[in-house]
């Protein structure tokens, strides 16, 4: 990493918040500092940022393009001021912003490393399906000398990848299908060039995908916040909680539409106060979780 820049991020921003549970295959934190394998064209790059106690961060990559393309990874330029302002007296994310007003969503260095990333999270075990992801990016992805990491996946490397290579990895055979066969037919970069909404469309008309991933695309590849993740399993149980009774996916659209552009930081927030008790609930009455269908 030859470059080094520091930088103040618009508005407020908490690198530990971003990256919390971020360690993947293409990237871990250790000691307070991020490091990442980056997409650069064809090339792979190694980046690095770490926050000092004035708030500033500190970018260190190979070239001007590595930094630009972590400035991206880390949505340093993301100013999320208008959402905290707006939803201050929220009834369900109001302490949430005031607490955690620093925490952003961490996005991936590619499209496609997100794809896999939502076909993976259909798994109703969170951990297992990071786990899976790890599994499939380590087997078709080089180790990138001295850091431990691999290289983000590409459309051209999960292309390559026969079905059955992924259902032996631990992928359900139709999923590791679908996969393959939007990889080899598309390049997923290309998102970036559309519209929210038009992005989103494309994604959930793909066989085995659905709102759910066409909102990991949106706010992990695309880092854009207006879709959320609808139907995501904690939205489900916090909602469930709500209701006092079993919610349907698709459902949990109703919990995120009171946040418009904002959907997508919402559902990150609305986990983070789901998950610390800072939502007021109804006395907790027996709700039976059934296995939720996730696309």
């Amino acid at each position: 990493m030859n470059l080094e820049r520091v930088v103040r991020p618009a508005g407020p921003f908490t690198l530990a918040l971003c990256t919390k549970h971020a360690s993947d295959a293409t990237r871990h934190v250790r000691d307070g500092t991020l490091t990442t394998t980056l997409r650069i064209g064809e090339r792979v790059e190694v980046g690095s940022a770490h926050q000092t106690l004035d708030g500033r961060i500190t970018l260190r990559a190979d070239t001007e393009e590595g930094l630009e393309r972590l400035r991206f990874v880390l949505a340093l330029d993301a100013d999320h001021t208008e959402f905290l302002r707006r939803f201050a007296r929220d009834p369900l994310i109001g302490q949430a912003t005031s607490r955690f007003q620093g925490m952003r969503q961490l996005r991936m260095p590619t499209v496609a490393q997100t794809l896999l990333r939502a076909f993976c999270g259909q798994l109703i075990d969170s951990r297992r399906a990071r786990q899976l992801e790890c599994i499939i990016v380590r087997a078709i992805e080089p180790r990138v000398e001295g850091t431990g990491l691999n290289a983000p996946p590409t459309c051209a490397s999960l292309a390559r990848s026969a079905p059955v290579k992924l259902r032996q990895l631990g992928l359900h055979a139709s999923r590791a299908a679908a996969l393959v066969r939007i990889c080899r037919s598309v390049d997923l970069e290309r998102l970036h060039d559309l519209p929210t909404e038009q992005a989103a469309q494309f994604i959930e008309s793909q066989r085995g995908l659905g709102p759910w991933s066409a909102g990991v695309v949106c706010l992990e590849g695309l880092g854009r916040t207006e879709r959320g993740l609808v139907g995501d399993l904690g939205l489900i149980k916090l909602m469930s909680r709500l209701r006092g009774r079993w919610v349907e996916a698709q459902e949990t659209a109703e919990l995120l539409a009171p946040y418009d552009e904002w959907a997508g930081l919402a559902g990150l927030y609305l986990g983070m106060a789901f998950k610390h008790g800072l939502i007021s609930l109804p006395a907790e009455r027996p709700v039976r979780f059934p296995r939720p269908a996730y696309a």
